[in-house]
């Protein structure tokens, strides 16, 4: 099962070598956290990784940088950005690919599932300066958090266990801001398969962290006053869609 992020539990048996230990997964989750099945590798895979850069950097430059003096030119002077995207830190939803945007088009934030922490000055820091600076310094009139099909993120939310100790140091803190979404799922599509949870919960979570950036005073004041908009997406690449809906 493919995902962005896996979470088997890594505990050594005892009479066992570190090399010869495998990991425990309990036995209700081990089907959400399987090790992804890794496609066909891309051409770049047979390279040098930093001639990989390189190289990337200099195609680049030839085919749009060189190209399109004024996209470029006038980012030297500042940005000024519409848009502030939440998303997904899976390789495989980029938002400046799958949305087309452009350099200076978009302030972005990417986190493992998109997640937005409600306001705290002494948690979550990073994420409070950045909806801080976008709204407050860059004017902002959009603030977009986007989920994804297939997200390993939310698949480990829908499989923690109450009182199981945690596998990572950051990982499964940092899912459980979407505690609430997961609740809701569980409790109004209790008899749906894990999968169609999975599904329901990609979209659940978005909603989860509108709500949270609301908890942000500037960003409550910006959209009293009509200066700001909050937009919640999902981008499904197994079928190619898009949706957006508004908060």
């Amino acid at each position: 099962m493919s995902g962005c992020l896996c979470l088997p539990c890594y505990k050594k048996k005892e009479g066992t070598s570190a090399a010869a230990a495998k990991p425990s997964i309990d036995s209700q989750t081990s089907a959400l956290l399987q090790k992804p099945t890794h496609p066909p590798l891309p051409p770049s895979k047979g390279m040098d990784a930093v001639e990989r850069l390189k190289s990337g950097f200099e195609e680049f430059k030839t085919s749009i940088y060189g190209k399109k003096p004024e996209l470029f030119e006038p980012l030297k002077a500042g940005q000024a950005p519409r848009y502030m995207v939440f998303a997904c830190a899976d390789s495989r939803v980029c938002p400046s690919v799958t949305l087309g945007l452009q350099p200076g088009e978009a302030f972005t934030i990417r986190n493992i599932a998109a997640m937005v922490p409600p306001y705290d000055k002494n948690r979550y820091t990073g994420i409070g300066s950045a909806i801080e600076y976008a709204v407050c310094a860059l004017k902002v009139e959009v603030l977009v958090v986007i989920g994804h099909s297939k997200c390993g993120g939310i698949k480990a939310l829908l499989s923690l266990q109450g009182g199981a100790a945690d596998n990572f140091h950051f990982v499964e803190d940092w899912v459980r801001i979407g505690h609430i979404a997961k609740k809701k799922v569980q409790t109004e599509h209790a008899s749906v398969p894990p999968d169609d949870q999975c599904s329901i919960l990609e979209k659940e979570a978005v909603n989860v962290s509108l709500d949270n950036l609301l908890t942000y005073p500037w960003v409550k004041e910006g959209v009293a006053q009509g200066t700001l908009k909050l937009v919640g997406g999902h981008y499904n690449f197994v079928d190619g869609e898009f949706l957006t809906w508004e908060k």
